[in-house]
């Protein structure tokens, strides 16, 4: 049998137009890590001709992906902000809406002299492109779970990035001092939420996902106490779910943050509400 060339593989994201949004690019992935190629490899050789041990780890990839496994736990790792993540299905896959989180936080403080505090690191996605981007500051991430801190202090060390000090912390349990900004992408989702049967959530870790009080729970505890554990002028900013920024408002003004705003993402849907501790 022949062998099969480039462009005959990258046919078969035909395959997975009913369940990623992307096949093309997910097929152009997959194939990537098995020949340990650029994309623009693809483009520039079609014609080349993949050995047959080659084609069986891709067609095993693509098997695992036609069961609807995401591309970044096949991978193993996950592109945010300008860096490449190691991700494991004991964390979230950062995403690309958790960004305007960075970019925000970039755009409202000073370069130097900061103190930020991420909560539920996942990764370390949030404090770590926060952390590359501005050497000066200094930021603590912690996250409940062990083995997602041992995944973040592991990026953290592949990446070279030392401002940013991640521990084992539920919340505020472990956290000491005060910042100047406090960060969150927390768990959001309702439980029971039809979502959580749908796509790439089926994989990802349900205590990641889902909170009390109708996805409200864990943001609510955030706003709370992290009052406390904001400088005067501190700056606390959520990540939410596309309907819940009214609600999240009402919560800030009844704690008494200031300047409280919501922003939406590049789909022109509610994501991120920020407000700050008067002062």
């Amino acid at each position: 049998m022949p062998l099969a060339t480039i462009a005959e593989l990258l046919v078969r994201a035909e395959q997975l137009q009913h369940i990623s949004d992307t096949p093309r690019l997910d097929v152009e992935i997959l194939l990537c890590r098995v020949l340990d190629c650029q994309r623009s490899y693809l483009f520039t050789w079609p014609e080349h001709r993949v050995d047959g041990d080659q084609a069986a780890r891709f067609e095993s990839l693509l098997a695992r992906r036609l069961a609807g496994e995401p591309v970044a736990y096949i991978t193993g790792e996950q592109p945010f902000w300008t860096l490449v993540l190691k991700v494991s299905p004991a964390t979230l896959i950062p995403r690309p809406e958790t960004e305007l989180l960075v970019e925000t936080a970039l755009a409202r403080l000073p370069e130097s002299g900061v103190r930020c505090l991420d909560l539920g690191t996942g990764t370390g996605a949030i404090a770590l492109a926060l952390g590359f981007e501005r050497p000066r500051w200094s930021l603590v991430a912690v996250d409940s779970e062990p083995a997602a801190v041992g995944l973040a202090r592991g990026n953290a060390r592949r990446l070279g990035i030392a401002n940013v000090d991640i521990r084992g912390s539920d919340w505020f349990a472990q956290v000491e001092g005060v910042f100047d900004v406090i960060i969150s992408n927390p768990p959001y989702v309702a439980e029971g939420d039809v979502h959580l049967r749908q796509g790439d959530l089926r994989f990802e870790p349900v205590s990641a996902l889902v909170a009390e009080d109708g996805g409200l729970g864990d943001l609510e505890h955030i706003i709370g106490v992290g009052r406390e554990y904001l400088s005067a002028g501190g700056l606390l900013m959520l990540e939410h779910g596309a309907d819940q920024g009214d609600a999240l408002q009402r919560r800030f003004h009844a704690r008494g943050y200031t300047g409280v705003e919501t922003l939406k993402d590049l789909a022109g849907l509610d994501r991120v509400t920020l407000g700050y501790r008067p002062g």
